[in-house]
């Protein structure tokens, strides 16, 4: 069944943090989202212009209603705005006994804008009882026999160290900080990826390393919106990160004679080049979808065209009219196929086999799929 997560936060009119950041990640790490609410503010990059909170009542309302009907396997908190909600919001969520809560406690925004009452953090700080991270840490823990996550993105300097504190444990990561000032939502996304990640039944450790990849790579993705603290991709993080199971088929390299044939072919078919390493003989290319296809050049190696390479095109027969306007020679255009494919054939310069295609649903959902007890 597919990780459902409920998601207890305010909404972000500017798309960037918020419930509308981790509907974005759950859905793009394959989870279904559901939310409950808790505020409607007015911002963008620049801050927060407006705070309207949502009363207590409704809140639990939408709690009860996902509860009921869809289920839930993990609860990611993020701003709540008042004390009353707060507590409202603890009481009804005893009853989730043996399901994972997340709680990224949103009281200041990426601006600095508070989006908490000064009861609410008042609140925090007597929960705490410290103001250093790490004291503040080992108390939580002590006292209630949480985990907690120090982030180092607060930090200065590019080196980055983040602390996952247990009651028998501590795990820590070091990365370098990335030079972005896309930034808004990063602790919106990486709480809600955890929760995913714990949905679907990964260690909390585990979970806590894929979700920071997943935070990393949507920050070298983001679309660079706005003249203030911009959203991040997580739109654009599709193949890089996924919780146990299956491989995820991500990356082909092809052998070729000619390196420099090899790289003004493949970019023809509108590949975009992010690899060129003519010393190694060795570029790669990033497709429409995520995934890589490389190549390393060996003048002296056979090649046995007995693979074929399938790159999806929505427009095919505008990219094969396209291509053989520039010269591109196919073996044959588009043709529909028996198994529902539309297809060209066409080689690369060192003869391997290329297809450009249009499959749709049924590549994945042929009307002869197999159902998931293999039949």
């Amino acid at each position: 069944m597919i990780a459902r997560v409920l998601v207890i936060a305010g909404s972000d009119s500017g798309g960037g943090a918020g419930i509308q950041a981790d509907i974005k990640t759950i859905t793009m790490l394959g989870g279904h989202a559901m939310t409950a609410v808790t505020a409607i503010t007015a911002q963008n990059t620049h801050g927060v212009s407006g705070v309207h909170p949502v009363p207590a009542e409704m809140i639990l309302a939408q709690i009860d209603a996902v509860a009921s009907d869809i289920g839930v396997d993990a609860i990611k908190i993020g701003m709540i705005g008042g004390a009353f909600a707060a507590e409202a919001v603890a009481k009804r969520l005893e009853q989730f006994d043996g399901i994972p809560i997340v709680f990224d406690p949103v009281m200041v925004a990426t601006s600095g804008a508070e989006l908490a009452d000064d009861a609410t953090i008042a609140a925090f700080r007597r929960l705490t009882g410290d103001d250093d991270p790490v004291g503040a840490a080992l108390s939580l823990v002590g006292k209630h026999g949480c985990a907690v996550l120090i982030k180092g993105g607060h930090e200065e300097g590019e080196a980055l160290a983040d602390a996952l504190i247990e009651t028998d444990n501590i795990t820590s990561w070091q990365g370098q900080r990335i030079d972005t000032t896309s930034t808004h939502g990063t602790g919106c996304t990486l709480a809600s990826a955890i929760a995913l990640f714990l949905a679907k039944g990964a260690s909390l450790t585990d979970a806590v390393a894929s979700a920071r990849e997943f935070v990393r790579i949507a920050l070298y993705a983001a679309p660079d919106l706005g003249d203030g603290a911009g959203p991040l991709g997580q739109g654009d993080v599709r193949l890089d990160v996924g919780a146990p199971g299956a491989p995820r088929l991500n990356q082909v390299t092809l052998t070729v004679h000619d390196y420099d044939k090899s790289v003004a072919f493949y970019r023809s078919l509108g590949l975009k080049q992010i690899v060129d390493s003519p010393d190694n003989a060795y570029a790669r290319f990033e497709t429409g979808g995520g995934a890589t296809l490389s190549i390393q050049a060996d003048p002296d190696e056979v090649i046995s065209p007995t693979t074929a390479v399938y790159l999806e095109c929505d427009d095919l027969d505008a990219q094969v009219d396209r291509l053989a306007r520039l010269g591109v020679p196919f073996e044959h255009g588009p043709r529909n196929q028996p198994w529902m494919w539309r297809e060209a054939r066409l080689r690369d310069p060192s003869g391997n086999t290329i297809f450009l295609y249009k499959a749709g649903e049924a590549r994945r959902f042929p009307p002869w799929r197999m159902d998931s007890e293999g039949q």
